[in-house]
């Protein structure tokens, strides 16, 4: 009985290989997930996704800018204070909206007095903060000067009526004759000759109106034309 169901070598070389096929399928079909897909199939579909999650709620994303508001270095000063002299209803210092105008700062102070000489002041000039604003009365020719704080280089307010600062800046519309002869050129018979030429006219439209008072050409205006303003 044991010789007939022995194996000749070449049948046993067969089951030996039809055994390690059956093995090889059950490692292969073992390793296969439940649903059908394979286990290198599983590792890509649990890979993260590529886009973030969106912001919730409006906030800010990263590296986007969180203030909106001017950069504080930038700032403008927002007020003026001024001194207001002269004739007017309230004398004093006023504070007011940077970029008020003269007028402005006369309402401020009361309003200008019945015999305040307006002709003789630039009620359209933009206001410069720590300025003294005199407004000289009618036939008024003592104006006073500004007196300058302690350490200050100028002696004078550039622009203010009586200044005889070497650089002030002279308004022709409210200078007297002494002012008037502060600027270079100018004596006190061309001093005379711009009054009169100011009271005819009523005031000076532009720096350039200098050239029709008699006996200031173009040399003398080239000369002017930094120290005066209207």
């Amino acid at each position: 009985m044991s010789s007939r169901f022995s194996l000749t070598p070449r049948a046993a070389v067969v089951l030996a290989a039809v055994v390690a096929v059956v093995a090889v399928l059950v490692i292969v079909l073992g390793t296969r997930s439940p649903g059908g897909g394979s286990a290198a199939e599983v590792v890509v579909s649990d890979a993260p996704s590529a886009e973030p999650s969106s912001t919730a709620g409006g906030a800010t994303a990263v590296g986007s800018p969180t203030g909106t508001g001017p950069d504080a270095s930038t700032a403008t000063p927002s007020v003026v204070v001024v001194h207001v002299a002269g004739a007017v209803g309230r004398p004093g210092v006023v504070t007011l909206p940077a970029g008020s105008r003269v007028t402005t700062a006369l309402e401020r102070a009361g309003g200008a007095a019945r015999d305040a000489d307006l002709a003789r002041v630039n009620l359209a000039r933009p206001l410069v903060d720590g300025e003294q604003v005199y407004v000289p009365r009618v036939g008024e020719t003592d104006v006073p000067i500004a007196v300058p704080d302690a350490g200050a280089g100028s002696a004078d307010v550039p622009g203010t009526p009586g200044s005889t600062g070497a650089d002030a800046v002279v308004d022709l519309n409210a200078a007297d004759a002494a002012t008037l002869e502060t600027l270079p050129g100018i004596g006190p018979a061309l001093a005379e000759r711009i009054l009169a030429w100011r009271e005819e006219h009523g005031r000076f439209a532009a720096v350039e109106d200098l050239l029709d008072v008699s006996g200031i050409g173009d040399a003398k205006f080239a000369d002017l034309q930094p120290r005066v303003r209207v």
